[in-house]
């Protein structure tokens, strides 16, 4: 696991009125050695909220859920796998 990542949780009026407050709040009650959670602003991607950035792998995850942290946690954070079904599109298209 990489001891330097960071997860960007937007803060920003689209991402709160789609439920980031409470993403952000999960993700800080569920701590992962070497891995800070960080509120930020708008990361310009308001339609597609809440989005989850993972640095510094540039991992976009978007319209993510209470119930999608811990799947985001255990598969990405800890095991090193991207969660594919919660990736944003445009950052990650599929062939």
């Amino acid at each position: 696991m990489d001891s330097n990542r960071q997860v960007l949780v937007c803060q920003y009026v689209n991402c709160c009125s789609n439920g980031s407050k409470q993403v952000l709040e999960e993700f800080q009650s569920h701590p992962v050695p070497g891995v800070e959670v960080i509120p930020v602003g708008c990361q310009g991607q308001c339609n597609m909220g809440p989005t989850v950035r993972v640095l510094p792998d540039e991992t976009w995850y978007c319209r993510v859920k209470v119930e999608d942290v811990a799947i985001i946690i255990e598969h990405h954070l800890k095991g090193g796998e991207m969660v594919t079904h919660l990736l944003h599109p445009r950052m990650h298209p599929q062939p």
